[in-house]
């Protein structure tokens, strides 16, 4: 997911998605070390992908108690 497509969202949005998230990659890690997933790339995408919608949720909140 792109920073431009993460801005469009508000801070409620953000947040539920962030936590959909931590979700996918605790199933990613599980299925991955059962061995289920044979692209670890994936994780990777999806945790990179997590760290956008977490600093761009951190300035929105800056934002807003500014």
């Amino acid at each position: 997911m792109k920073v431009v497509e993460i801005r469009k969202f508000d801070t409620v949005q953000l947040a539920s998605e962030s936590t959909k998230l931590r979700e996918e990659i605790a199933d990613l890690r599980r299925r991955l070390h059962m061995g289920e997933v044979q692209n670890s790339r994936l994780l990777r995408n999806k945790r990179k992908d997590l760290a956008r919608m977490l600093t761009v949720l951190s300035e929105q909140l800056t934002k807003e108690t500014a």
